[in-house]
C-alpha cells in the first residue's frame, strides 16, 4: 500500500512522465478503471502486479548469496559480535630496528585471492545424473527379496548350485608355481613378446590362423642418412673465414665437375671438318659414271682347275702281333714317364713348401682386402641414393654466400631456397620416393576464340 501511495503521490505532481499506459495513469488519477477478467490465463501477468512477489524473491536469493540462507533462519552469533576495540599491538623490540625501505609484511589475503574466491554462498545445483542407476527400482526389489529369503534361511537357486557345483581338480605344475613365487626369475612384458602359436604349423596356414612372418628388409632402413642434415659451418650468416672458404671451394669443385660434362657432350657432338662436304667433292659425285674411260681394265684369265672326286673304300690294314708289342711297350713307357714327372714334382713341392706357405697367405691377404674393399662399397652406397625409376637422382644446388654477400647479421640476413624442396630432396636422397620431374601441362582442348557481340557491332 505505501509503495502505492508513493506512486500516486508521484503521479499526482504536475509534469510527471509515467512509464506505464495513459489509461494507468488515469487509474492512478481516480480516473475510471478498466474492468478486466482475471479468471483468464492471458490476463495474469498483464493486468496483475507481481512486483512484491518478485522483491521479496530477489531479496531472498541476495541472503542465500552473501550469507548462505535466510536471515532469519540464523543464530545471532553469526550475525552479530561483540566490539571490544581495537587489539593492542606488541611494542617492536628495541635490538631489532627497522629496516629502510623494506615493507612490512601484508597479513590479509592478497587481491588476486580474493578476486578468485566465490562470490556467491549458494551450493552448486547437485547432479542427479550421476546418481541415477539403471534399473534400481529391480535391483532394490531383488535385493530387499534376497534379504526376505536370507531371514527365513532359505538358499537362492544360484547360490545353491554354486555350492552343489563340484571343484575341478587342476594340476599345476612345480616349476611354473616355483617360477611365479621366484623374486629373481627374469622380467616377463606381457605387451613386447608375441604370442606362441599352438597347434600344427600347417593347420594354422591353411586356416589363416597363423601370423604371417614380416620379413626382416622391412625392419631395415632404406637410407642410413639422417632425416634432416645440417648444413656447413660456412653456410652461417657470420662464418669462419676458413670455414667459408672450404665451402666456397667444395661449390667451385661441383660447378667444375659440371662444366666439364658439358664440354665433354660438345666434344662429343661436334662435327669432324675432314668429314665434311667441298664444293670439289659434291661435283665428283655429280658426274661419277657420266665419263666414259678409254683404257679399259683386262680382266684376267680365270684358271680352271679339274677337280677329280674318287670314290674308293680306305681298308684298314691289319696289324701284325709285332705291332701291337711294340705300341704297348710305348704305352708303357709314357705311362711311367708320367708317373716319374709326377712324383719328381711333389718331391720338389716338398723344398717349396716356404714360398707355397707364402704365396697362400699372400693370396688369403688379397681375398681378404678384397671383401673389405667390397664392404666399404657396400657400406658407402648405403650413403648414396639409388636408381628407382627411370630419372637419376640430381642432388640439390649448395647455398653458399660470397665473400661480399654475407650480412654479418642475423637481422640483415635475407633467406634463401625453399624448405618445401628441400625436404621433397632429402626424402629422394634417403630412398623414400623416386626421383621426379615437374608435370608438362598438356592442354586437352584446344583454344577456341571467339569475339563477343559487342565488340563485333563496334568493329
Amino acid at each position: 500500500m505505501a509503495a502505492r501511495r508513493l506512486k500516486r503521490v508521484a503521479a499526482s505532481q504536475p509534469g510527471f512522465l509515467g512509464l506505464k499506459g495513459a489509461r494507468d495513469t488515469a487509474e492512478l488519477l481516480g480516473g475510471r478503471r478498466k474492468r478486466v477478467n482475471k479468471n483468464k490465463k492471458k490476463n495474469w501477468n498483464k493486468h496483475i502486479d507481481v512486483n512484491d512477489v518478485e522483491d521479496f524473491l530477489e531479496d531472498v536469493r541476495h541472503q542465500e548469496r552473501t550469507t548462505g540462507g535466510l536471515l532469519s533462519e540464523k543464530p545471532d552469533d553469526s550475525l552479530f559480535f561483540l566490539d571490544v576495540g581495537q587489539p593492542q599491538r606488541a611494542e617492536p623490540k628495541e635490538e631489532e630496528e627497522p629496516v629502510e625501505g623494506k615493507r612490512k609484511k601484508r597479513r590479509g589475503p592478497l587481491r588476486i585471492d580474493l578476486i578468485l574466491q566465490h562470490d556467491s554462498l549458494v551450493p552448486p545445483p547437485k547432479d542427479v545424473l550421476s546418481y541415477q542407476q539403471p534399473n534400481a527400482k529391480k535391483l532394490r526389489r531383488i535385493a530387499q527379496k534376497a534379504e526376505q529369503l536370507a531371514a527365513k534361511g532359505v538358499v537362492p537357486r544360484r547360490q545353491k548350485r554354486l555350492l552343489n557345483r563340484q571343484p575341478v581338480n587342476r594340476t599345476t605344475k612345480k616349476a611354473v608355481t616355483e617360477a611365479n613365487n621366484n623374486p629373481d626369475r627374469e622380467y616377463y612384458d606381457i605387451w613386447g613378446q608375441e604370442p606362441k602359436e599352438v597347434g600344427d604349423a600347417w593347420f594354422l596356414q591353411q586356416t589363416g590362423k597363423k601370423r604371417v612372418k614380416r620379413p626382416e628388409k622391412l625392419n631395415e632402413k632404406p637410407s642410413v642418412l639422417p632425416a634432416v642434415e645440417v648444413i656447413a659451418p660456412g653456410g652461417s650468416y657470420n662464418p669462419d673465414f676458413f670455414s667459408h672458404q672450404a665451402l666456397l671451394q667444395e661449390a667451385h669443385e661441383v660447378e667444375v665437375k659440371k662444366q666439364k660434362a658439358e664440354d665433354k657432350i660438345e666434344r662429343q657432338l661436334a662435327v669432324n671438318r675432314e668429314d665434311t662436304a667441298t664444293e670439289e667433292t659434291i661435283y665428283q659425285e655429280q658426274v661419277e659414271g657420266l665419263v666414259e674411260e678409254d683404257d679399259e681394265e683386262e680382266a684376267a684369265p680365270i684358271e680352271e682347275e679339274e677337280i677329280a672326286s674318287v670314290g674308293a673304300i680306305t681298308v684298314a690294314e691289319k696289324k701284325t702281333e709285332r705291332q701291337r708289342r711294340k705300341e704297348r711297350a710305348e704305352k708303357l713307357k709314357w705311362q711311367r714317364r708320367q708317373a716319374n714327372r709326377l712324383y719328381n714334382n711333389q718331391r720338389q713341392q716338398l723344398f717349396q713348401l716356404r714360398s707355397i706357405k707364402a704365396s697362400i697367405k699372400q693370396q688369403e691377404q688379397t681375398t681378404k682386402d678384397n671383401q673389405k674393399e667390397r664392404l666399404a662399397k657396400k657400406e658407402a652406397e648405403k650413403a648414396q641414393p639409388r636408381r628407382l625409376g627411370k630419372l637419376k637422382f640430381q642432388a640439390q644446388d649448395l647455398e653458399v654466400k660470397l665473400s661480399d654477400e654475407l650480412a654479418g647479421s642475423l637481422r640483415q640476413l635475407k633467406p634463401e631456397g625453399s624448405i618445401l624442396k628441400d625436404r621433397f630432396k632429402s626424402l629422394q636422397k634417403r630412398n623414400l620416393i623416386e626421383p621426379r620431374e615437374r608435370a608438362k601441362f598438356k592442354r586437352r582442348h584446344k583454344v577456341k576464340y571467339v569475339e563477343k557481340r559487342a565488340f563485333r557491332e563496334i568493329s
